[in-house]
């Protein structure tokens, strides 16, 4: 019998709640990084939304009385949203998908992200097939770029467990 809960057609999908990431990526706390994505554009675009609070760990070491966002992190927090991207174009969700950095290209760090902050990471797809992706991705706080960076990323749909 069909699991007609979870059955759905993506296609007129624009934007993702936590519940939905959750069903497309494998990321869980602490490592979930964003709180929404927006302006999901298939196969295009989209904006993933990351409120950076001061509770999270690696601001007890990075850095100790002033906490900074390791820029690394909004580089994944930017793999995030292109991952729930792909995962929404190939019609991946509850499927299961892992994704893996193949290369990350022309990072540039513009600005501190610090608590309270809001991040809006937005990630453009250069190319896409179904098993390897480039993107060009930005980051900003309050219109004032944080980061950019292009990235590309391999689809792995080994069946795990």
């Amino acid at each position: 019998m069909p699991d007609t809960e979870h059955a759905r057609d993506w296609t007129s999908t624009t934007q993702a709640d936590l519940a939905l990431i959750m069903r497309i990526i494998p990321h869980r706390y602490p490592f979930l990084l964003i709180d929404k994505v927006r302006g999901i554009e298939l196969g295009k675009a989209a904006t993933g939304i990351k409120n950076v609070t001061f509770n999270e760990p690696h601001f007890q070491g990075h850095f100790p009385g002033t906490p900074i966002m390791p820029g690394v992190t909004i580089i994944e927090a930017m793999a995030q949203t292109s991952a729930v991207l792909v995962g929404l174009s190939l019609d991946l969700v509850d499927k299961h998908p892992l994704v893996y950095f193949m290369s990350i290209d022309k990072a540039k760090f513009r600005r501190k992200v610090v608590p309270g902050d809001v991040l809006e990471l937005k990630v453009d797809v250069l190319r896409g097939s179904s098993k390897i992706w480039k993107f060009q991705g930005t980051a900003s706080v309050d219109g004032e770029m944080a980061a950019e960076a292009e990235f590309m990323a391999m689809i792995d749909m080994t069946k795990r467990g």
